[in-house]
């Protein structure tokens, strides 16, 4: 007879609170407790730091433009599109060979700060432009050379965390995202109040000049911290009783370690269903977040239903009443609402159910879109449904979370579907907002006649595909418990001779 467990008690407000900021739970022991703080300290400050300047590097090129670039180069029509279409379709081409190279353990350690260095100088480099045609090729250096850190920092996290341990570490990573889009506009609006004319150049370009040196700082550090997983070289700061302690962590919660890189890899991959349900996902996410982000953020479903937050700064400047600094400065709001969202959203997807979390920050994002798609409303409710939009926050990071738990078992595939999300999902970002989210013309910003209705499909079409993913998940859970239990059933049949009838095969 199987154990039967007992409920777990509903938390209690205060226990909610507690089980919040626990990330230390008293019932590990105490070097498994100072092996996670080891963790925490090198992977999350590395990567905390990384994500902030990649999304600096990644969201200036939108400060930038409305902050003197587009006058200086007599940019007109959808060339800001243009620049994005450049980042983004060298961000498709290398996301999936990035986290192939991330997986493998000799690799995982230095790939990301070498790659940081490099988009770190290309950053360097946007700041001494010339023409439009420059900085399209510097677009694509920066995006090629960052593709592989979003969803690689997941993949690293998902080899040393599992449980409530990556959904609580997740989101606090994940708030560097829009805290480095929110700094960036105080940065343009810093440089362009303060800097511009200083050395004969426009604040624009000081901007670009200050994210480098923001950058370069942060990959020396983590040729020195970051660790890659656990079967990568040790770092100086952890031992051998950590590494082993990792490794039976890993055994323990059934990560499995890296294995052999073939084309069985590819094989067994499209014969599962995760790849197809979390790519038809993230299809829309991208879409979805870049609406607050001012880029669009990464997956299909959550790429097509982002995109136009993005642009909040063009809708301000195009009411002509708010200056440079405060095109610039408002849009951050939506920033903050995010950094909330997503530390608070994610980590509440550790103690409750995540679709409910997941949920209702759908629900308040499709109301926003609904709000839009009327848009003759009072200015301060638009306020409100953009910077509501702030919601999205939580809705990647408890996705990608998801994928590191459902696929744990095959770190091979678990790469190759956190790739093919983003090349997937980056390669809507492409095309769309050249088709429905244009900057300019009749259907352009910050109206986007066709692109709100598109946003709201899309974001309907990521909630239920989430959802999805869950009730398929538990479904073959459930079958494999089943037939783990038949087997054992079946053994103990043949140690005794005696013919059992499983009342669970009965239920079948």
């Amino acid at each position: 007879m199987s154990e039967i467990k007992p409920k777990q008690p509903k938390l209690t407000l205060f226990g909610v609170i507690k089980e919040i900021f626990n990330w230390y739970p008293a019932e590990y022991p105490s070097h498994e407790r100072k092996l996670l703080f080891k963790l925490d300290v090198s992977i999350l400050v590395f990567a905390c730091l990384c994500f902030f300047v990649k999304y600096l590097d990644q969201t200036n090129i939108s400060n930038a433009y409305v902050s003197g670039l587009k006058e200086d180069f007599s940019l007109n029509g959808n060339q800001l599109n243009y620049f994005n279409v450049c980042y983004y379709t060298a961000y498709v081409v290398f996301q999936v060979p990035g986290l192939l190279l991330l997986s493998r353990p000799k690799l995982a350690r230095w790939l990301l700060p070498t790659l940081e260095v490099l988009w770190g100088i290309c950053t360097f480099a946007q700041s001494r432009v010339t023409n439009a045609n420059q900085l399209y090729a510097l677009r694509f250096l920066v995006g090629m050379l960052e593709a592989p850190v979003f969803a690689g920092t997941h993949f690293i996290l998902g080899s040393w965390y599992s449980g409530p341990e990556l959904f609580k570490r997740a989101g606090m990573w994940f708030i560097c995202n829009p805290l480095g889009s929110m700094v960036s506009g105080y940065l343009q609006a810093a440089a362009y109040t303060n800097l511009s004319g200083v050395g004969g150049m426009p604040g624009w370009r000081w901007l670009f000049i200050i994210d480098g040196i923001f950058t370069i700082p942060v990959a020396l550090i983590g040729y020195f911290v970051f660790p890659g997983i656990p079967d990568s070289p040790k770092p100086f700061y952890l031992t051998d009783e950590d590494i082993a302690l990792a490794k039976e962590r890993s055994k323990r919660f059934k990560i499995r370690r890296p294995g052999k890189l073939d084309l069985d890899v590819f094989k067994r991959t499209v014969k599962r269903w995760h790849i197809w349900i979390f790519v038809f996902c993230y299809m829309y996410v991208p879409p979805l977040l870049a609406i607050s982000w001012k880029v669009a953020y990464e997956n299909s479903c959550m790429i097509i239903s982002s995109y136009p937050f993005s642009y909040m700064n063009l809708w301000l400047k195009a009411e002509g009443t708010y200056s440079v600094a405060q095109i610039n400065k408002l849009p951050t709001v939506t920033y903050g609402v995010q950094i909330v969202a997503s530390w608070l959203g994610t980590t509440l997807a550790a103690v409750y159910p995540s679709w409910v979390i997941f949920g209702i920050a759908s629900v308040c994002c499709l109301f926003s879109t609904l709000c839009m798609i009327i848009w003759n409303i009072p200015t301060g409710l638009k306020f409100f449904a953009w910077y509501l939009f702030g919601l999205t926050g939580c809705l990647s990071p408890i996705l990608y979370s998801t994928v590191n738990s459902i696929v744990k078992n095959d770190s091979e595939e678990r790469a190759l579907i956190l790739g093919s999300m983003m090349t997937i999902g980056y390669s809507f970002q492409i095309w769309v907002p050249l088709l429905i989210f244009p900057t300019a013309g009749p259907y352009g910003a910050p109206r986007w006649k066709k692109g709100w209705p598109v946003t709201f499909t899309f974001l309907s079409l990521l909630l239920i595909g989430f959802i999805t993913s869950l009730v398929l998940h538990r479904r073959e859970t459930k079958k494999t418990a089943i037939d783990a239990s038949s087997d054992v059933g079946s053994n103990d049949e043949e140690d005794t001779g005696e013919i059992v009838v499983s009342e669970q095969y009965d239920k079948r």
